[in-house]
């Protein structure tokens, strides 16, 4: 005799005609979006659920659904979307887009709002009073305060927590007492929305986790990475697209810099090359005491130029390498802004 399993029954039973044309629908659904998602939404308000999906119009869509016959769904679609039935248990729904999953979880995210929380449900975080006035008056608040773990008193005539007071702990299930001091606090210790659970795209399955990332600091790690294999480019002189203007103007800089050292007559460095012996003139005549003996136009010349033209020959020198040096920076950033363009463009591509 052989024996059945849950999800062979699951499978051959016969299903009413209503669910197999909520299965097609949703089968549909599923094929109709290059990512999707499995969201929960326990908690949320049926008048708040709606104005998320309003919220969503013309970037994603949110569907709701009983988990089996979403489960029924999942597995009849082709292309590794059953992995997403793991997912599937307690209040959920299914989001479909054509973004990416990383835009999507950012969006999710960025649409929570903050809410207040009910006797025994579980803290999702560290819940705190803040130091500061309460502005309530005094009374018996001032006894719940400290009932729950607020260090708090009657100062200045009104009730004070004299400092930031964590009064329950991620995980721990909120008490009558605290529910109440929270809301006559106004305090909202939890955020409501859509939690993606996972989302299925392009044939790869990621959990929220690994959607989560820091968009910011990816940019940041991106643009150091690019910054360094540009300078290690530069210093190897292992010219590339993007760094072969920066070399050629180091090598040119370079080039004159040995020219006006060794004071080679070429065309482009004569004019420098006259500034320099003039100055060097100039200064021999600042040590000639007797000025009949000097070129009329040389008669006069300070003594203390002689310093001075000495500094200016090495200053020239600089000069040229300083002017080559911040040309090539020069390029250099511009190569810096068109890669900042690149990266900027591909991370909003990637991640919304």
């Amino acid at each position: 005799m052989s024996s059945r399993t849950a999800d062979d029954v699951r499978k051959t039973e016969t299903i009413p005609e209503w669910k197999e044309q909520e299965v097609a629908e949703l089968r549909e659904f599923l094929e109709g979006y290059s990512s999707v998602g499995i969201v929960g939404v326990t908690g949320i308000p049926s008048r708040q659920l709606q104005s998320m999906r309003r919220d969503l119009h013309g970037e994603a869509e949110l569907r709701m659904s009983r988990n089996t016959l979403i489960n029924y769904a999942l597995d009849d679609v082709d292309g590794g979307l059953e992995d997403l039935t793991e997912y599937v248990g307690g209040e959920i729904g299914l989001i479909g887009t054509n973004d990416n999953p990383f835009g999507l979880y950012k969006q999710l995210e960025a649409s929570k709002t903050p809410a207040p929380i009910n006797a025994g449900e579980v803290a999702p975080n560290d819940i705190v009073i803040p130091e500061g006035d309460t502005g309530v008056d005094p009374g018996p608040f001032v006894g719940e305060l400290q009932q729950v773990g607020a260090d708090a008193r009657i100062q200045e005539g009104s009730i004070q927590v004299l400092s930031d007071s964590t009064v329950l702990e991620a995980g721990g299930t909120v008490s009558d007492d605290l529910a109440n001091v929270l809301s006559e606090l106004g305090i909202e210790p939890k955020e409501v929305g859509l939690d993606l659970k996972a989302v299925y795209s392009e044939g790869v399955l990621f959990e929220a986790d690994e959607l989560a990332i820091d968009v910011d600091e990816y940019r940041a790690d991106v643009e150091s990475a690019a910054a360094a294999a540009r300078n290690l480019s530069v210093n190897s002189s292992y010219p590339t697209d993007r760094t072969a203007g920066t070399l050629l103007a180091k090598a040119a800089g370079e080039a004159k810099s040995v020219g006006l050292h060794a004071a080679i007559a070429d065309e482009e460095l004569m004019p420098e090359l006259v500034a320099k012996a003039d100055a060097q003139l100039r200064a021999l005549a600042a040590l000639v005491d007797d000025e009949e003996a000097l070129p009329e136009e040389l008669r006069g010349v300070e003594t203390a130029s002689a310093d001075e033209a000495d500094a200016a020959d090495d200053e020239e020198q600089g000069d040229e390498e300083t002017e080559t040096e911040t040309e090539a920076d020069v390029d250099e950033s511009d190569d810096d802004e068109d890669d900042d363009d690149d990266a900027g463009e591909g991370l909003g591509a990637m991640f919304g």
